[in-house]
């Protein structure tokens, strides 16, 4: 039964992390012509880290040639 509970529990607290993490268009994100996501600066700070993609709106200052951080 602890099991079972465990899940329901679980299973909640998921269900309202994924409506707080949705991504809004416009704002978090918009679509390329081909038909990719291109995050924006602000979903970048939102997240609060850098990926280290080289990414075309890194507010970190992230360099994919040189491997660096900029700022």
């Amino acid at each position: 039964m602890k099991y079972i509970r465990y899940k329901v529990y679980k299973f909640v607290a998921m269900k309202e992390q994924n409506n707080e993490n949705k991504l809004i268009e416009g704002e978090d994100f918009y679509l390329t012509p081909e038909g990719y996501r291109c995050f924006t600066e602000k979903y970048h700070l939102k997240r609060g880290h850098c990926c280290k993609s080289g990414c075309r709106h890194c507010p970190y200052g992230f360099d994919k040639k040189t491997g660096l951080l900029k700022k």
